[in-house]
């Protein structure tokens, strides 16, 4: 199984939006999931194994960071 998160980073303004994003990509880079995860711009595929790992990592950005959370047993890339 495997989990995939589309998100996206929300503020105000323009310095706002910058401080929130220099911190979640701060932190997303600490998780350490470059070799068991595909990343883009603004979508997080992983094994269902590090869900709750993901879980709390968005939660912690709370209104600041919209994200939704699709559930595939598969996936292909075209």
């Amino acid at each position: 199984m495997q989990i995939l998160y589309l998100y996206d980073i929300k503020a105000r303004n323009k310095r706002e939006f910058n401080r929130v994003k220099r911190s979640f990509y701060y932190h997303l880079n600490k998780l350490a999931l470059k070799r068991s995860s595909f990343r883009t711009k603004s979508a997080l595929l992983i094994d269902g194994t590090k869900e709750q790992l993901l879980d709390a990592f968005f939660k912690r950005f709370g209104n600041k960071v919209e994200v939704y959370k699709v559930v595939a047993k598969s996936v292909e890339m075209f």
